[in-house]
């Protein structure tokens, strides 16, 4: 083969390099066309370079006839851009465009020119003073977009729903918002979009249109130049008309944006969208909450069935457990009465192990406490050694039997020893005080004494009955003790009651001791028994009268059932009541009889007092 057919079949194969991912910088021209495209949907670089080659292309209009209709003094009211031949190109012509309009029509209209030509020209209504007046609201940047502002041929109208409906809602408001943006402070308007635009776009547009800056405004409008005033009031005054005519036109300004605004809020198909999206995402998530609920209803559920199933199973076979421990008790209690049955025919057959009558008794009996001691086991251990041991066996049981049932007395005897000494200790501890006739008195005294209100009343009626009561032994009372003792006055009958009756027991019992006295001091002194007014309590009758008065003498038993029984007798409405009452009593008399009704009633009165404070 030769080289050069060698040379043919070589083929150059390219090594791959791996590929390295990099981060750049977005910088050039070519990523800010990019970014004007992506943003504003144009690119600035291509429009500008279009616009500097249409500038050279312009041909601007020169419409004679318009320029000779004008009237120069109401040069206001008239088109500067159709006057400098930009009636087309109007707020889109540069500042460049409106100079090479003003100097083709002043080289063409000025009067000098005309005149020259043989034109007859008059200097005081000539319409080139509407050329220099255009020229001169159009060139000076502030009086331009007040011309601007005002430009008769601006659309501010907005689409009716009709309009919406027949030509869509992206058609009807494109062009008018694009139409309105010329009107912003701020650059870079965001435009409508189309139905495929995102939420961000979408919320970021409406919210650019919902705080909508306007730059534009109504001077060109006044209805007279400030400088026209003829002093510096009246121009103040004119300034101040304008500014109100210039305010309420903005206001109509921002109002019809804002209708416009509102109009396409309303009408906006995508902000529907959204919002269905956003009703289907709640909607799913209150489902989805709504599942989760029912779900977590549907483990309670299947966790309380499982509870139920368990507990219900752990029911049976506790039943079961009962059940079968039943059975076994029964069958314990059968096998038992089988042993004990056994036992007796055993015995009985080999005639109690007796050889006389009182013996076969007594072993009978022995028979019946064994079979009630002992368990199924032991019976049936007692059966074997008794088949084998016979007699003996038999002995050495009933003597451990006896052994049992006397160990068991014992430890009865003594637990119930032991609980008669506690119970007999306890009673000793405290010992209840007995309440003589002089401590009930003392009670009752102590009660009226401290009424009801008073601070820890019964315990100071406690301390009282302690420091003036007369004590046979060291106990004390306390306020539990006084309590109980004033509710007991409360539900007891005095006039029944066992306190009277110890009472007038008493009196009788140191009557009869004195008069006792009395018989043995006349027996040693001589005094003759049947002067009862020398023998009073065994002394003189002068002594008596002194020491002893009638109305001093205890009330026996027998006075006071005859001074009750009389006071029944004779009531209140009786005539010389009290005289007759100390009839009734051999002893007493009338003023006896009165003081001692008057202590009968204090005592009732001091029960009364002592139950209500009880309460």
């Amino acid at each position: 083969m030769s080289e050069s057919s060698l040379s043919n079949n070589r083929r150059v194969v390219a090594i791959p390099w791996p590929i390295v991912k990099k981060k750049v910088e977005c910088a050039g021209a070519p990523f800010l066309r990019y970014y004007s495209i992506k943003c504003h949907g144009d690119d600035a670089l291509l429009s500008t370079s279009k616009a500097n080659e249409k500038a050279e292309e312009v041909i601007f209009d020169d419409d004679v006839e318009y320029l000779r209709s004008l009237d120069p003094k109401d040069w206001k009211m008239q088109d500067h851009y159709a006057v400098l031949g930009m009636k087309n190109l109007r707020y889109k012509a540069t500042d460049d465009d409106i100079k090479r309009a003003y100097r083709q029509k002043v080289l063409k209209h000025h009067p000098d020119k005309r005149k020259a030509q043989g034109e007859e020209v008059r200097s005081d209504d000539d319409y080139f003073t509407c050329i220099t007046k255009a020229y001169e609201t159009l060139g000076t940047p502030s009086k331009r977009r007040s011309y601007d502002s005002v430009d008769h041929t601006i659309d501010d109208s907005i689409p009716t729903p009709a309009e919406i409906k027949k030509d869509g809602f992206y058609k009807a408001f494109a062009n008018c918002f694009e139409s309105n943006a010329r009107w912003s402070e701020k650059r870079n308007v965001p435009f409508l979009g189309d139905e495929n635009s995102s939420r961000e776009h979408v919320e970021r547009f409406y919210a650019f249109w919902y705080e909508f800056e306007s730059w534009r405004e109504f001077s060109y409008l006044d209805e007279e130049e400030k400088e026209k005033g003829a002093d510096r009031e009246e121009r103040r005054w004119i300034e101040k008309q304008n500014k109100a005519a210039r305010a309420k036109l903005k206001k109509e300004e921002m109002a019809r944006i804002r209708s416009l605004v509102d109009l396409a809020y309303a009408h906006d198909p995508r902000l529907q969208r959204f919002k269905q999206e956003d009703k289907d995402k709640k909607l799913a998530a209150k489902r989805a909450r709504q599942d989760a609920v029912q779900a977590k209803k549907a483990e309670e559920e299947r966790l309380i069935k499982e509870a139920q199933l368990a507990k219900q199973k752990a029911e049976e076979a506790e039943k079961a457990r009962l059940e079968a421990a039943r059975a076994e008790r029964e069958q314990q209690k059968k096998n038992l009465r089988k042993e004990r049955k056994a036992l007796r025919d055993l015995c009985k057959s080999n005639n109690y192990y007796a050889e006389s009558e009182d013996e076969t008794v007594a072993n009978m009996a022995a028979v019946e406490k064994i079979c009630e001691l002992l368990k199924v086991n032991e019976l049936q251990d007692f059966m074997k050694d008794l088949e084998s041991n016979g007699k003996e066996a038999f002995l050495r049981i009933v003597k451990e039997t006896e052994d049992k049932l006397e160990a068991e007395r014992k430890a009865m005897f003594e637990t119930k020893k032991a609980e008669e000494q506690k119970a007999k200790k306890d009673s000793a501890v405290k010992a209840p005080i007995e309440w003589t006739v002089e401590l009930t008195q003392l009670l009752i005294k102590a009660v009226n004494l401290f009424p009801a209100g008073t601070n820890q009343r019964w315990e100071v009626v406690a301390n009282f009955l302690n420091q003036h009561g007369v004590f046979t032994d060291e106990k004390r009372f306390t306020a539990k003790d006084v309590l109980n003792k004033a509710k007991d006055l409360q539900s007891s009958d005095f006039s029944k009651s066992n306190l009277k009756k110890a009472a007038n027991e008493e009196a009788f019992d140191m009557f009869e001791k004195e008069k006792k006295k009395v018989t043995n001091h006349v027996d040693d002194s001589g005094i003759s028994k049947s002067d009862p007014v020398k023998m009073v309590n065994g002394v003189s009758n002068s002594k008596a009268a002194d020491d002893n008065k009638p109305e001093d003498k205890a009330w026996t038993k027998t006075e006071q059932e005859l001074l009750e029984q009389a006071i029944k007798t004779f009531p209140v409405n009786t005539p010389e009541r009290w005289e007759k009452i100390a009839d009734c009593l051999p002893n007493r008399t009338k003023k006896d009889c009165m003081k001692r009704y008057k202590e009968l009633v204090e005592l009732v009165k001091a029960k009364k007092q002592a139950a209500n404070l009880a309460k």
